[in-house]
Order: C-alpha cells, then structure tokens, then sequence
C-alpha cells in the first residue's frame, strides 16, 4: 500500500511523515486491496483563522468506492488524528458491510427536489467557465475572469449506481451530497443531505438546445418538501 504524504501552502517535515505513515498503516486491517493513500495538508495563513489553520485530507483508493475523511485544527498533528479517526470509523463500516453482504440500510424518506429551467437562469448571471480537466483525478484552478474568485475543477470516473449506493459513498467520503448517474434512468443525478437523518435527491434531464425546457423537466416536488 502506497502512501502518499504532500503539502499545500506549507512543507511536510519527515517527523510528521513518519507519523502518518505509522498511523495509517491500519489501514490494511479495515482494507486489505487499499492500493494507494493519500494524504494532503493545507495550510491557512490567514490569522483570522488560527484555530483552523491546519486542514487535513486523507482519501483511501481501493478497488471499490473511495473512502475520504478530513478535518481542521491549529496544529497538524491533531488535525491528522481527528481525520483519520474519521477515516478508520468508515473503512469498519465499509468493511462489515463487504462482510454482511447485506445492502445499506433503508434510509428516511427522500425528497426529490425541483430542477432549475433555463428561464430561471440569466445568462449574463453565468461566469466565463474555466478549461475542465481532461485527466480522472486531476484538478484544475483557474481565476474567475477578472474576478478574485478562484475556480478548482477535478474530473471523477464515474459508474452508474441506485440511489441506495450513492447515499452509501457519500457517507464514506463524508460530504454533505454526492454527484452520480443513476442506472435505472441513467441520469445525472445529486443525493444530499436535508435535516436531521432525512436525504433529497436531485435530477437532472438532458435538455436539447433549442427545445422547450418545460417539456422535459419533470415535476419533481413532494408533499412537504422544503429543503
């Protein structure tokens, strides 16, 4: 198992390297077919946020979904241990699960939330669009025009699954929504999180320029939705 250890913003010293390395080697317990590590470290030199300065981010390849867990604090060192705390917690939930052959756990009801028409959007509200990526798992940033805003682009393989394994991965890689293609209707689709242990789902129909937007954006709205 490859571990790969980098830095942003800032140098890695060896002490810290050897740190992690001696810590994420239990990873092989949880993920045996765990063929790369990789662990990058941020630093924010604003003073403002000195309780935060230091961001860690571990993400886990193996041959099944990606597992990912991050964390901030004032020194690396604690960042590293809440991460990857995180990270060993979803590497056992993903490994009973393998284990069980059971499948993820029927979760709360799920929303479908309504999609945006072109008539909503203003295209003089649209930024210029930075190049994208080209490369899975590589990333891009640009600069918005002329703007300050920074644009960060990364290009995912991706493979069509249901809503139940999607709502799986994006509690292994701990974000708040997961963008995938559903395998039934083969949709660009995003499942999220909403309050407390309730999830939306959002679609999106492939809309032919020149068409009437309205004929193909179904009505996507439940009773009681109002995330």
């Amino acid at each position: 198992m490859e571990i790969v250890v980098k830095g942003r913003n800032t140098e890695i010293a060896d002490r810290f390297r050897n740190h992690v390395e001696d810590k994420l080697a239990k990873i092989e317990q949880f993920a045996p077919r765990a063929q790369r590590v990789e662990v990058e470290l941020t630093h924010e030199r604003n003073p403002r946020q000195a309780d935060q300065a230091e961001k860690i981010e571990i993400t886990v390849r193996d041959k099944g979904p990606v597992i990912r867990a991050e964390a901030k604090a004032s020194d690396r060192y604690g960042a590293f241990d809440i991460a990857s705390g995180k990270l060993l917690e979803r590497l056992r939930r993903s490994r009973d699960r393998r284990k069980n052959h059971h499948r993820y756990a029927t979760p709360a009801p799920v929303d479908e939330a309504p999609v945006a028409t072109s008539e909503e959007t203003s295209q003089d509200q649209m930024p210029e669009r930075p190049v994208p990526p080209t490369e899975p798992g590589q990333s891009v940033e640009a600069q918005l025009g002329d703007s300050p805003v920074i644009v960060r682009q990364k290009l995912h393989e991706a493979r069509p699954m249901t809503v139940d394994q999607a709502l799986y991965e994006m509690e292994l890689v701990g974000h708040p929504f997961f963008l995938f293609i559903d395998d039934e209707t083969g949709q660009p689709c995003v499942v999220y999180h909403r309050h407390g242990w309730t999830y939306g789902v959002i679609r999106l129909n492939t809309v032919v320029a020149g068409t009437d937007t309205t004929n193909h954006v179904p009505e996507q709205v439940t009773a009681g939705a109002n995330g």
